[in-house]
């Protein structure tokens, strides 16, 4: 028997016309959300400010995560036009930074990676002052596309070592431990962003099984840290095994600033993109005038959504 939702799981979800904005303007440019896709509980939220997470390549993923509400199949033919509808979209927004993430496209030479590519690119052309974070796929293990995406110089490079390896047969069929700290690594030797990465807890880990993890990201060159509950999308999904207290939330938080994280951020609705604006402007603040990963420009200091 699944555990009861416990007090503190609890959300309000107002819709607000912000969020039906929002929702409007992903329709019209043919676009694709992993808040919608992956059923986020902060959508809400995070439309009515309004801001969003772009997921490209499609809304078809060639695996199947146990975890992971995205439909899974035979993805469409990739849109060359995708990487200009992000950047349009987010302009509208008036995006001071923009996260973009896809589905796996192991269907793909490439993995995905050039569609990573042009739409950083495009949003580059369009949004000069923006700040960008992308959050990869791990490319099956692919040192090419990996170089392809580090090479589109995100401000952020984020990508999910997701749980702890014992489960990564259940909940992550097709990836591989090894592959995701490989990736990391790269990002980090190269030097062009700031690493995240970002785990669920409530799987049925053990606390030391994930500070392991935890460890394992920093020895690989990971400086930021997002640690949230899972939460089953639907019951043919993995079930939850706990949902773990607020009080351990702050213990991983407060242990990951200990080991050398630079920034950690845990609680029952932290999700990898969740107020990523905020976690930027934090840890930019610590990084040396001049750094390429500071961003390129002066961000306005406003957003300035324009209706539809």
């Amino acid at each position: 028997m699944p555990p009861r939702f416990p007090p503190w799981m609890r959300k309000r979800l107002n819709f607000s016309e912000e969020t039906h904005q929002v929702k409007v303007l992903m329709r019209q440019k043919r676009l694709h959300t992993v808040c919608e896709e992956a059923r986020c509980p902060n959508l809400f939220e995070c439309w009515s400010k309004p801001t969003a997470t772009f997921m490209i390549l499609g809304d078809v993923c060639t695996r199947k995560c146990g975890f992971c509400a995205v439909a899974t199949g035979r993805p469409l033919a990739v849109d060359p036009q995708e990487p200009e509808h992000v950047a349009e979209a987010a302009a509208q927004m008036g995006l001071r930074h923009v996260v973009v993430t896809s589905v796996d496209r192991d269907d793909l030479p490439d993995k995905g990676a050039d569609q990573f590519v042009r739409t950083v690119g495009a949003l580059r052309r369009r949004l000069p002052a923006a700040s960008v974070e992308i959050l990869t796929p791990d490319f099956r293990g692919s040192e090419e596309s990996i170089d392809r995406a580090i090479e589109a110089g995100p401000e952020i490079y984020n990508h999910n070592i997701e749980t702890v390896p014992r489960l990564y047969r259940r909940a992550r069929l097709g990836a591989d431990y090894r592959w995701s700290l490989k990736l990391i690594r790269k990002v980090a030797d190269a030097g062009l962003s700031i690493t995240k990465s970002g785990i669920m807890v409530g799987l049925g880990e053990r606390r030391q099984e994930t500070l392991d993890v935890m460890r394992d990201l920093l020895d690989s060159g990971c400086r930021v840290l997002t640690i949230g509950q899972y939460l089953q999308p639907t019951p043919d999904h993995l079930p939850i095994d706990e949902f773990v207290h607020p009080d351990l939330f702050a213990e991983y938080e407060r242990l990951g600033l200990e080991m050398g994280f630079d920034y950690v951020f845990s609680g029952p609705f932290v999700r990898s993109s969740f107020n990523a604006d905020v976690v930027y402007e934090a840890i930019r603040a610590k990084l040396p005038q001049g750094d390429r990963r500071n961003g390129g420009g002066e961000v306005e200091a406003a957003r300035t959504y324009i209706p539809i």
